[in-house]
């Protein structure tokens, strides 16, 4: 119980981050680039590294202990490409213009106040319905994410730490992201605060609810699945999200650096661990 209580409160946390980019979107003047770069570049290295030196690894020898050399093996290739296709698919039936992973900058917003104040008549309706679009976005990419930190967690506490504080680190831009057209659809900041803040209970619904429906039927044999999907889910999120939102701030040179370092971070932190 008490590992299931850490493994929660490690992905609350997390999934709370969102508030810190919701912050700063509102209460600077203009986006550091250079250390959303970094940060993002740093939350892939360490997703990269754990997911194919240590979830990867811890899967395929779950599976095979249950399975066999031969069987063992394919079940863990196949767990780690269907948590790829599986967070790809989530990402595909998610519409481009409400993902809230899109890159945003916090000038954004004063673009948006000037777009606004042009705009003579809003259609509530109209706002209602894109608030609702972006929650609902925000909820099905930041689901998988949760259940992937409690599970990891829940495995190996140390673990679930390092997958923490990357998921925290690259939900501060999405913060950013997600409060910024809440903002247009609204003409509310406390709203777009709110609704960037509470966005990031997506991750602990996802841990209670694959806890609840999961656990009762945990074997080694399911959990070595799980674990692999897991992996492929962090893999994804990586090349798909992190990396390329990193180019597009301007900093490539940077975003490779905080590659490295966050790979370094994580390979002395196992030596040490």
């Amino acid at each position: 119980m008490n590992n299931v209580l850490y493994a929660f409160l490690l992905t609350l946390g997390a999934g709370l981050a969102t508030g810190i980019g919701s912050v700063l979107a509102f209460f600077t003047k203009r986006t550091n680039t250079r250390f959303l770069s970094i940060i993002l570049g740093f939350s892939a290295g360490v997703m990269i590294f754990i997911s194919l030196v240590e979830i990867y690894v811890q899967s395929q020898v779950t599976l095979v202990g249950c399975l066999g050399q031969i069987w063992g093996s394919w079940a863990a290739l196949a767990s780690f490409l269907g948590g790829i296709f599986l967070i790809g698919i989530i990402d595909k039936f998610v519409p481009e213009a409400e993902n809230p992973h899109a890159v945003q900058k916090v000038e954004e917003v004063d673009r948006v106040e000037r777009k606004m104040e042009r705009e003579t008549e809003l259609d509530p309706k109209k706002l209602h319905r894109m608030g609702l679009f972006t929650a609902l976005a925000i909820t099905i990419h930041n689901f998988p994410e949760g259940l992937a930190t409690f599970v990891a967690a829940l495995k190996e506490p140390t673990l679930g730490l390092a997958i923490a504080v990357a998921i925290a680190l690259h939900n501060i831009p999405e913060g950013i992201a997600v409060s910024i057209p809440i903002y247009y659809a609204t003409g509310s900041k406390k709203r777009a605060f709110i609704y960037s803040f509470l966005s990031g209970l997506a991750e602990p619904l996802g841990a209670i609810v694959g806890y609840l429906i999961l656990m009762p039927f945990m074997t080694d044999t399911l959990f070595g699945v799980i674990f692999g999907m897991v992996g492929g889910i962090m893999v994804y999120i990586s090349f798909d999200e992190l990396l390329p939102s990193a180019q597009k701030y301007g900093e490539h040179h940077l975003s490779i650096y905080g590659l490295v370092a966050g790979m370094v971070v994580m390979a002395v932190s196992m030596i040490y661990l």
